[in-house]
């Protein structure tokens, strides 16, 4: 790891943007101008990309082909070929010719449409197979506790099961020891002696054996217990055998990467060689004390229990890093290729650990919480790394079918705000022409690909993320607190393998990272090996949380943070003096007299998230409202700038932000936001230190840009663009109520005639998704004065609480439609509305005389997911040829919070041009 100043160490070139083929190469790729040229036509590489789950293996060219191309017609950037469990009975088995064959034919394919592929380096998760055996399982500590008498005894050093091996013997005095006497076992013997005691005695045996952990979710085929990833062995023969297949069939110029999924090697806190390991690495054998893993004291010289359990984390640690990661890291680069993954879980992966893989890859929403995404971004910035990608939409609105797409809009944009800056969707079953019913699917999740009848609106859901993830790599991102990870502590309270980020989550809590964040500063998670090479002033606030322990290397760095003027904040940590204690609760008042908030919000309510990023000459801020109102925000940033400039990522539009007396010149038109003067007084021309007031719809994000040249002139589609973030304070001409009568019509049956609102729910069958609605409107000249513009609003969002039990993100809002309208005029398609503020602009469309609209309201396949015959015994076949391997999860509530209609009366608002 190199040292980083504050913010800094994102940069936009490196390695990792060269190995993930995002690498601008020109000398403006951290400039607002090359923020703004890049914005209208974003570059394909930030497209988000799709877990493509391949079932059985039993893959047909033909669908595989057309799978691609609606990815690319989606906008979609690639897929990420992942190999699970079997959803019906084939003679195919991974690894088989034929399944290669079809990877790389997916591989040649993609290239041809534009498209990037990965490939998952196993099947199912954990890593492992039929090619896993006893030597190279993952293991664990098995402690088996007897009370003895006096007699001498002798106990067989045999294990029962294959792999089972005898690590140690321990024996004390009474039923309930204070000190413990290690037994030492002859070398291969097949008995263990004990000897004669005073009084009855206690056994503490440790034995050494495979967890049994197997392979979820595996291909035919790929059955068989998980690697050990704390060996080099384990790992490069698991590698020989599957990854040299998969990269013998498909060359790596084919290739975007190979993949880890998060380690869940559970219980993994052992391995044949650790007791060798330990000793070169912490200085004394651990086998004669190995009890202390399990038992309080001492009992003699060497370390207590507490001390024990840290050395043994650091050695998992360590061990997980350099004979898993770094070794799928060098065999990717043998081959050409780079190795993507997503580092936590079990055995304890530190955050320092992503220094050993190419890219970085994190999961989960939150953006006031420490999440996976947190843990990964951080990393990332630490690292220098301007792209870090997420696997996001992993639980959205399960079960599947039931998401929308204000859902998936909703969560990426939670994931930006955690630092994210590229998408790895969460996912698209692969599905033959021939499946019935709906067809194939996950078994958890959403299944989004196109048979959602939403899918029209895809294109612009993923045009628009490409737009945040372009902009969101440029220049450098900005925290200004670093939060350390209290390692030890998580370590000292686990005897085995256990989870570190989760552990070092729950020790932090969820209230510090909430008051950082809501308070308007962005932070970076920082690890005990960051310190090592970390500048003493990359961060002007370092917050330490419940740590009673640390390295000396952490402590000296914190020493050298407090010598260059930084501010060291203590919560619940005893490892720090007493004058730097604060609670909870009042570590966001304790901040603010350290450092100003990079970013000063009022009106937000919680709701509204920030990102900052750092250019050559200006800056760059998401804004992003994640909740479910509408919510006008003042936004003060720290850094000053001459001149503001707003881009919708909705339709690539962009506009310089106007001054207050500007603003009220040109009537405070729709879109043109405004800057309020700093000072008391009221400057109508205060820009330098101006406050930033912004209208945002439930879940939009806008991006402000701010430099001190003034930008060039915004062409013909910026001037025309909504930039509905922008409040709009002028009164409309003329509203005109469209409340019917409609006629509507579903599926061939007859028209009849409603008025809005109107829901189909109850009316129809469930499975119906598609309602078509028209009526004729007349508009009168008067109605319509020159150079007015129309726009046909379908109304606003309600917001929704949570349902109880609810799995996976969504968003908490009733759209006026559910889910979609696909808008006509006269015949001719005229647009899609679909997120907030649900509005479309007719002007082009719509002038005085009679018109015929026409709205296809497009909702989610939860209704055909949940009358579908055709779903249980497709579980049942893959049951009862492969057993119980997944069981589809929340179908209970597959039609919960469904919409299908028009919730509104529809509005066609004339506004002065």
């Amino acid at each position: 790891m190199s040292g980083i100043r504050a913010g800094g160490g994102a940069g936009t070139g490196g390695g990792a943007e060269a190995a993930d083929g995002a690498g601008t190469g020109d000398a403006e790729a951290g400039t607002p101008t090359a923020v703004r040229s890049g914005w209208q036509d974003p570059d394909p590489v930030d497209r988000p990309m799709m877990r493509w789950w391949w079932f059985g293996p039993d893959q047909e060219l033909g669908e595989i082909d057309r799978e691609l191309e609606a990815m690319a017609a989606a906008g979609l950037g690639g897929a990420e070929v992942a190999f699970v469990h079997p959803l019906r009975e084939t003679t195919d088995r991974f690894g088989s010719p034929r399944m290669l064959a079809a990877l790389r034919h997916a591989a040649e394919r993609a290239r041809e449409l534009g498209l990037r592929l990965d490939v998952t380096l196993g099947s199912g998760w954990s890593f492992g197979g039929p090619h896993i055996g006893p030597e190279h399982a993952s293991r664990r500590l098995r402690w088996e506790r007897r009370e003895i008498s006096p007699a001498p005894l002798e106990v067989s050093a045999r294990g029962a099961w294959p792999g089972d091996d005898l690590v140690g013997a321990y024996v004390g005095e009474g039923t309930a020891p204070t000190q413990w006497t290690h037994v030492r076992a002859t070398q291969g013997a097949e008995v263990l002696r004990i000897p004669a005691g005073l009084g009855p005695r206690t056994v503490l045996l440790a034995w050494s054996e495979v967890t049994g952990q197997q392979v979820k979710r595996s291909s035919a085929g790929a059955e068989g217990p998980v690697l050990d990833h704390l060996s080099a062995d384990a790992t490069r023969h698991h590698l020989h055998v599957v990854g040299e297949a998969l990269l013998g069939a498909v060359p790596a110029a084919l290739l975007g990467s190979v993949f880890c999924d998060s380690l869940e090697v559970y219980e993994a806190g052992w391995t044949p060689r650790l007791p060798e390991e330990f000793a070169r690495r912490r200085g004394y054998d651990p086998v004669p004390v190995l009890h202390r893993l399990v038992t309080e004291g001492t009992g003699g010289e060497g370390p207590d229990t507490t001390q024990l359990r840290v050395d043994m984390g650091r050695t998992l640690s360590e061990l997980v890093e350099e004979n898993f990661l770094a070794v799928c890291r060098d065999w990717a680069a043998g081959h050409g290729v780079p190795f993507r993954v997503q580092a936590y879980g079990e055995p304890p992966v530190t955050l320092s650990a992503y220094r050993s893989a190419d890219l970085v890859e994190g999961e989960g929403a939150g953006w006031k919480e420490i999440t996976a995404c947190r843990w990964a971004s951080s990393a990332a910035h630490l690292l220098g790394h301007g792209v870090v990608s997420s696997e996001v939409w992993t639980w959205v609105h399960s079960p599947s079918f039931r998401a929308t797409p204000l859902d998936l809009r909703a969560e990426a944009h939670d994931h930006l705000l955690s630092g994210i800056t590229r998408f790895v969707g969460h996912g698209w079953p692969y599905s033959p022409p021939e499946a019935p019913g709906l067809g194939w699917r996950f078994y958890a999740a959403g299944a989004l690909d196109d048979r959602n009848p939403w899918w029209p609106a895809m294109p612009e859901l993923t045009t628009s993320l490409a737009r945040l993830c372009g902009a969101l790599r440029r220049g450098e991102r900005v925290a200004d607190v670093a939060a350390l990870v209290p390692a030890d502590d998580a370590r000292a309270a686990h005897a085995g393998g256990f989870d570190l980020f989760k552990a070092a989550r729950d020790l932090i809590g969820p209230r510090i990272p909430a008051a950082i964040r809501t308070g308007g500063w962005d932070f970076d998670l920082v690890d005990d090996p960051a310190p090592e090479t970390l500048a003493p002033d990359a961060y002007p606030v370092v917050v330490v949380a419940r740590a009673t322990r640390m390295p000396e290397t952490t402590r000296a760095w914190l020493d050298a943070v407090r010598a260059v003027g930084g501010t060291v904040l203590a919560v619940e940590a005893p490892a720090c003096p007493a004058h730097e204690q604060v609670s909870e609760t009042d570590l966001g008042a304790a901040l603010r007299p350290a450092l100003p908030p990079d970013v000063a919000l009022r009106g937000d309510g919680g709701e509204i998230g920030t990102v900052h990023r750092r250019l050559d000459g200006g800056d760059l801020y998401l804004v992003a409202n994640t909740g479910g109102e509408v919510r006008r925000v003042a936004i003060t940033p720290r850094t000053s700038r001459a001149h503001w400039e707003l881009l919708d990522p909705d339709d690539g539009g962009r506009r310089a932000l106007a001054d207050r007396s500007s603003a009220e010149a040109e009537g405070s038109a729709e879109a043109r936001g405004e800057i309020e003067g700093g000072d008391e007084g009221g400057d109508k021309g205060g820009v330098d230190d101006g406050t930033i007031t912004l209208a945002l719809h439930p879940y939009q994000a806008l991006v402000l840009i701010g430099s001190d040249d003034e930008p060039a002139r915004t062409d013909a589609h910026d001037d025309a663009a909504s930039l509905d973030g922008a409040a709009s304070r002028a009164e409309p001409h003329a509203l005109l109520a469209l409340a019917g009568p409609w006629t509507f019509a579903s599926a061939g049956d007859a028209e009849r005639e409603v008025t809005l609102p109107h829901s189909w729910e109850g009316e129809l069958p469930p499975e119906r998704s598609r309602g078509v609605y028209e009526i004729e409107v007349r508009i009168g000249a008067e109605q319509v004065p020159d150079g007015a513009r129309i726009e046909l609003d379908l109304g606003p969002c309600a917001p929704m609480p949570r349902s109880d039990g609810a799995q996976g993100f969504r968003a908490e809002v009733r759209p006026p439609v559910g889910e979609i309208a696909v808008v006509e005029v006269d015949g001719e398609r005229a647009g899609i509305i679909w997120r907030a503020p649900h509005r479309l602009d007719l002007t082009d469309r719509l002038r005085p005389g009679t018109h015929r609209l026409r709205l296809t309201v497009l909702t989610t396949a939860a209704g055909a997911s949940a009358v579908d015959p055709h779903v249980g015994p497709m579980v049942e076949e893959s049951r009862r040829v492969y057993g119980d391997r997944f069981a589809l999860q929340d179908l209970d509530r597959t039609l919960e919070d469904v919409h299908r209609g028009l919730h509104e009366v529809p509005v066609l608002r004339v506004l002065r041009g």
